[in-house]
Formats: C-alpha cells, sequence, structure tokens
C-alpha cells in the first residue's frame, strides 16, 4: 500500500525508514515473526536496486535492467508505504518531519536510510561523470559506462580511486579494476595499458590476511599503487584529474596525472537528517551498541545497514545477518523482556579478481575470519564466483526480500 495523502500528521506504531536491502529485509523478517504488526515504511525512491551486481555490469558479466525492481513489487504485504523523504528527527518527541513538512509519530524507529554518495566533494565530478571515459560502478547509471570503457581502451592509461573509509563495499574500487585488467590482458590490450590505483588509505584491504593474495592479482596486472592518495578534482573534457597526496611526514602535496578511462568512487557519507540528529555519533553515523543494533541514547529505536556506526564492512552480507538481530532483539524489547541476540561484526566482501574467479573475504569486528564454508579463504575459486554472480543475486530477490533467513547462524547473549 503506498499512502502520499495523509493529513498533517501520521501516527505509527513501528516505523522503518530506508527500503533499500535492509529495510525490505527487515520488514519481511519482522511480519513472518509477527504477521500482525503495524509497521509504516518511509521511502522516497519508486525502485529497488541489488547493488552488489554493478560491480559485474561494470565488467560485462551481469545485466544492469536485472538489478532494479519496482519498490511496490519488492515490499511486503501488510506494510503501508509513505513515499516521502525524512528532513529532521526528532527523537525525544519519538517524531519526525517529512520533506512535505508533515509529522510522523512512532513507538518504535528502525534506521536504516543506506548513506550518501557525495559526489559534489570532487570538484568537476558531477558535471563530466558519464563522459570524457569518467565513470563509476558505484551508480546505476554509470556501471554500464564502466564496461563501455573498458572494450574501447585499447592503450593510454586507467585510473581507479578510492576515497577515504568508511565505504560501501569498501574491496568494489578494486574490483573493478580487477575485472577491467582480466579483460584487457584476455584482449591482449593490457600491456599498452597503464592501470593505477589511487588509494586514500594506506592498506590495500582492511583485513591482512587478504593482502597477500590480491597483491598477486596487482603484480599479475602490472598495476600501480598509489597509496595515500585522493582524487579531489576532475577535469574531463582535459582528462585530468588532481590528488591530494600525504608523504610519510604527513605533508599534502597536489598531484595532477593526466587518464583515458577514469573509475571513481566517490566520498560517502551519512544522510544529512541523520548527521544532523540527536542520533549521530562525531563522524555522523547513527550510533549503535555494535552488539546489539540498539542506539545508545535512545532505546526504542534500532539501526541497520550502511548508516551505523559500527565498524563492519557496508555490505549487503552484512545486512543479512543484522536484519535477524534488529527484528529479535526489537520483538523482545516490546515484550519486555531481555535484548536475546548479539552481531559479530560480520561482513563479507567477493573479490572478483578475475572473469570467472573470486576471493570470498568474509570476517567480523578486529578482522576475524568468519568463513561460512570449511576452504581456505584466501584462494580465488570458481564455486566463489558462482556464488557472487548467480546464486547471491537470486537468494537476494527470492529469499532475503522475502524474510528467509538462510546461513544467519548468531551469537546468543550469555
Amino acid at each position: 500500500m503506498n499512502d502520499q495523502h495523509w493529513g498533517p500528521t501520521i501516527s505509527g506504531d513501528i516505523v522503518v525508514i530506508g527500503g533499500g536491502s535492509a529495510g525490505i529485509g527487515l520488514l519481511a523478517s519482522l511480519l513472518k515473526r509477527d504477521p500482525q504488526l503495524n509497521i509504516i515504511l518511509i521511502e522516497p525512491s519508486a525502485e529497488h536496486y541489488y547493488q552488489p551486481a554493478w560491480t559485474l555490469v561494470g565488467g560485462g558479466a551481469h545485466d544492469i535492467r536485472k538489478t532494479m525492481r519496482p519498490m511496490a513489487q519488492v515490499l511486503p504485504d501488510g506494510v503501508t508505504w509513505v513515499q516521502a523523504a525524512v528532513s529532521q528527527l526528532l527523537p525525544d518527541e519519538q517524531a519526525l518531519v517529512l520533506d512535505s513538512g508533515q509529522r510522523v509519530t512512532w513507538n518504535n524507529l528502525i534506521v536504516c536510510p543506506g548513506l550518501r554518495l557525495a559526489w559534489e566533494k570532487i570538484q568537476g565530478l558531477e558535471q563530466t561523470l558519464g563522459h570524457n571515459g569518467v565513470t563509476s560502478n558505484y551508480s546505476y547509471q554509470h556501471a554500464p559506462y564502466t564496461w563501455q570503457l573498458v572494450q574501447q581502451l585499447k592503450g593510454g592509461k586507467a585510473i581507479f580511486t578510492q576515497p577515504a573509509m568508511p565505504i560501501k563495499c569498501a574491496g568494489a574500487p578494486q574490483k573493478a579494476m580487477y575485472l577491467s585488467c582480466d579483460h584487457w590482458l584476455k584482449q591482449g590490450d593490457l600491456n599498452t595499458i597503464d592501470v593505477e590505483f589511487n588509494l586514500a588509505g594506506a592498506a590495500l584491504f582492511g583485513v591482512a590476511t587478504f593482502v597477500p593474495p590480491l597483491m598477486n592479482y596487482v603484480e599479475k596486472y602490472g598495476v600501480q599503487l598509489a597509496f595515500n592518495s585522493n582524487l579531489i578534482k576532475v577535469d574531463g573534457p582535459a582528462r585530468k584529474a588532481w590528488f591530494e597526496v600525504k608523504d610519510a611526514e604527513g605533508n599534502i602535496s597536489v598531484e595532477e596525472k593526466s587518464f583515458d578511462m577514469l573509475h571513481v568512487v566517490p566520498p560517502q557519507v551519512a544522510p544529512d537528517f541523520i548527521r544532523h540528529s540527536p542520533l549521530a555519533d562525531a563522524a555522523g553515523w547513527c550510533e549503535v551498541d555494535p552488539h546489539s543494533l540498539q542506539q545508545v541514547r535512545y532505546p526504542h529505536i534500532f539501526a541497520l545497514g550502511d548508516v551505523c556506526s559500527t565498524s563492519n564492512a557496508k555490505t549487503a552480507a552484512a545486512v543479512r545477518k543484522q536484519i535477524v538481530v534488529v527484528a529479535e532483539n526489537l520483538l523482545a524489547l516490546r515484550r519486555q523482556a531481555p535484548l536475546p541476540l548479539k552481531y559479530d561484526g560480520y561482513g563479507s566482501c567477493p573479490l572478483t579478481v578475475e572473469k570467472g574467479k573470486v576471493v570470498l573475504a568474509e570476517f567480523g569486528y578486529g578482522g576475524r575470519l568468519l568463513p561460512t564454508f570449511p576452504l581456505d579463504p584466501t584462494v580465488a575459486r570458481r564455486s566463489a564466483w558462482f556464488l557472487k554472480a548467480t546464486l547471491l543475486p537470486w537468494f537476494y530477490w527470492n529469499g532475503m526480500l522475502k524474510g528467509r533467513e538462510w546461513l544467519t547462524r548468531l551469537a546468543k547473549v550469555e
């Protein structure tokens, strides 16, 4: 049900902000537990996207059209959908304000609006994205352009960028690079293409266990790594990009680089209505207990997904486990029972190191390895590619968004 014609105040019981992976998955899991729940979803978008496949689209291994479905099609029965954006949160009043000026009240609030891609933080990017060899797999609109550029490039300079953490799917910036290099290698063009990976940080990957296998592919493809190098400006027509580079002493200089292809990953921030609310931590993310996912100052509020202050990888795989934690803990809170489940920080990054092979990185808080399968996780496997390219997209639409909680074993609170 979609309702856009309410009176001045909408009175809700459970209100969920955000209809992405976390929001729709949670709605399905809550209603599976109790079909009588009165739930309002607040989500402005009429479309729902399966974003993990955009990496594959940029590598010519997935159809972009299969990554989008109408929101109304994925919304579970029994949910009232208010198609609007939130402009202000007033948790002390258990209310929020929509962009229309309407207020919505709640007994429990679930915050899962995702994060915001801050394209505007890179000067000149918005004007040239999708043109002049400048692309990004972080956009439904531009992931197909990545594949177009990869096929067209026969020589020259290809630059891939990665901003400061946190970002969603921290491995995606280098996945774009590996799939591009694999294509150029198979076409016999890689030796005439200069590939460079510019990272704002000082490490190739946040979990040290996976750095050696990734470095093997960096060396195989002849990629030049530029650490502490952050993209700040692009001039598309001139095919030039500028990077802030930090040296070992912490001194910052600006370097100009020419390119024929530039794959950009934008800086990423919490939505404004979260950053400017009492829910935010110092960095602007919704501050929650890392295990219960309960808001630290407002116990009737939970959060999950990319908006959380937790240190886990911001991935759909993390959401798959967070959904169960929030569903169980919320319903326990409403019964005035102890919160039963703990989130262990699980996240997964299927690193597409070549077309047909994936290093399946699964880890929790503190970089602790949490493999689902009893195999060496540092080995690139065809079975993991099948998981990433075929099984997980199918499971997303037919399982996770329907409240089917496969492979979600969680720790109970002792």
